[in-house]
């Protein structure tokens, strides 16, 4: 037999959490053609992987890379340089389609740019785009309320919509599904969808019932109010009969440090009855734009990105409210608009969601911020690094089945993250002694160490220590669809 590519004596890890076995792998044009002993066969290209460890692409459960795959293959360094090959956008509500803007958007929709790039009235031109001009990794699309709400309430979104407002939502959230969007997501924690009632959220995914499509949801409270938030998610998914995904879950504010031991029993719970899963990052900060009325001095804050000041990104909030001589609420008002960390979690918490059976990693990295947090290049490897190998949180066949097989079921993503013959070769080569986050707080921008190389679509899309290639071999991938 002969391979385009053949990768030799890998320690594999198929992505379903089953033990690692010790193989080769062959790879025909897009597609994984054969796993064993391929000892008599020949290819174009040999690898030999020396025992390292070789896992499915990882999956990028909760992304706001919408922009980012527009942008060739250095925007996507950050995640291909981690082994990711698939990313899913459109999360907590913000969607670059199918709304266009005339002017720059309200935040948090400005996450993702000014006007310039609201330019895709349609998801099909969305998709359009990649399909003519293909990213460097797959895209699986969600497709937000809060950019549905603001092209349907004509910007007036500090209120409930009206029924024909949710109405016309729904028919645009069906539009989208029926082009290629996989699902519907949610940012009820932001002004823009603060006031949008659970009725309006069932009304507008509706949609998703009759294609099978998921909610995804960064919900309303993810402090105080967490279990009355986790409530209104099961509810909803419920109400329409479909699944869910809470986004990034966690305890926020220090008097909610420990109450994963109460939000995990009840997700766990209402698994036996509706499908819900979420995704968590490996970090005890978050970081998302900057609400003045939001925040608090026991809850260190460090600045992204700012339009009116961008000299001061990476600065600590309460030393610039310091030096201008103001309380953290004006300094913060300064800065605006702007992006920040926030320093909200307990560490015994992130542990406590990263190893429930029912997690994914999302990195919920933010691309366009000129000082990232380090979640954006260090995710995937510090699962892998930090938590499987350092802590024994877990073992690296539950770490990578967290990155890959599990994201691919929940998401309803047909031969991906996996390896089998017949499997689409997203791949990652990677050293389990040595894989680790190299991005940090003070210097996030760091690839990171360990990954070898990266392969999507059966095309090397990453080379430790050359880089990005200049293979766009990413494709729009849809729910339920090979």
């Amino acid at each position: 037999m002969r391979y385009d590519l053949i990768i030799r004596d890998a320690t594999i890890f198929d992505g379903t959490g089953g033990p690692r076995i010790r193989g080769d792998l062959g790879v025909t044009g897009d597609r994984i053609a054969a796993v064993g002993d391929l000892g008599a066969a020949t290819a174009d290209r040999e690898v030999q992987a020396g025992g390292r460890a070789l896992a499915p692409g990882f999956i990028d459960a909760h992304t706001h890379d919408d922009r980012a795959v527009l942008c060739g293959p250095a925007c996507m360094l950050c995640k291909m340089s981690q082994g990711v090959t698939t990313v899913v956008v459109g999360n907590c509500g913000i969607s670059l389609s199918p709304t266009r803007m005339a002017t720059r958007p309200i935040p948090p929709l400005d996450l993702l740019g000014d006007e310039s790039w609201w330019v895709f009235g349609s998801f099909g031109e969305y998709a359009d785009r990649l399909t003519r001009d293909p990213a460097p990794v797959n895209t699986v699309a969600l497709i937000g309320h809060m950019s549905l709400r603001v092209e349907a309430m004509s910007g007036d979104v500090g209120r409930a919509a009206t029924d024909r407002e949710a109405a016309r939502m729904q028919q645009r959230l069906g539009e989208a599904l029926r082009e290629g969007a996989s699902g519907f997501s949610t940012g009820l924690y932001y002004p823009p969808n603060i006031m949008a009632p659970t009725s309006e959220v069932i009304a507008v995914a509706e949609a998703l019932r009759e294609v099978g499509g998921i909610y995804v949801t960064h919900m309303r409270d993810e402090a105080n109010g967490v279990l009355a938030s986790i409530e209104e998610t099961l509810s909803i998914g419920r109400a329409t009969g479909v699944p869910v995904v809470i986004s990034h879950h966690k305890c926020t504010m220090p008097e909610n440090f420990g109450r994963s031991v109460e939000t995990l029993p009840v997700i766990e719970r209402a698994s036996l009855t509706q499908k819900v899963d979420f995704d968590v990052y490996p970090y005890v900060a978050g970081s998302t734009v900057l609400i003045p009325d939001r925040v608090r001095p026991d809850v260190p804050v460090r600045i992204t990105w700012s339009i009116p000041h961008p000299e001061l990104a990476g600065r600590i909030l309460s030393d610039l409210a310091r030096e201008w001589g103001v309380e953290l609420k004006e300094a913060a008002e300064r800065l605006l608009p702007a992006g920040a960390i926030f320093f909200q979690m307990d560490e015994a918490d992130v542990r406590r969601i990263l190893a429930h059976p029912r997690s994914m990693i999302g990195s919920d990295g933010l691309p366009h911020d000129s000082f990232p947090h380090p979640r954006l290049w260090g995710t995937f490897p510090r699962v892998l690094g930090h938590y499987a190998r350092d802590l024994k949180l877990f073992s690296l066949e539950t770490a990578v089945a967290k990155m890959t097989g599990r994201c691919a079921e929940v998401f309803g993503l047909v031969d991906r993250g996996v390896i089998r013959a017949g499997a689409y070769a997203d791949l990652v080569l990677f050293d389990p002694e040595t894989v680790r986050d190299a991005a940090t707080f003070d210097d996030p921008i760091r690839p990171a160490d360990g990954i070898v190389e990266t392969w999507v679509n059966g095309q090397s899309a990453y080379v430790h220590g050359a880089g990005a290639t200049e293979a766009r071999a990413g494709r729009v991938v849809t729910r339920g669809r090979a």
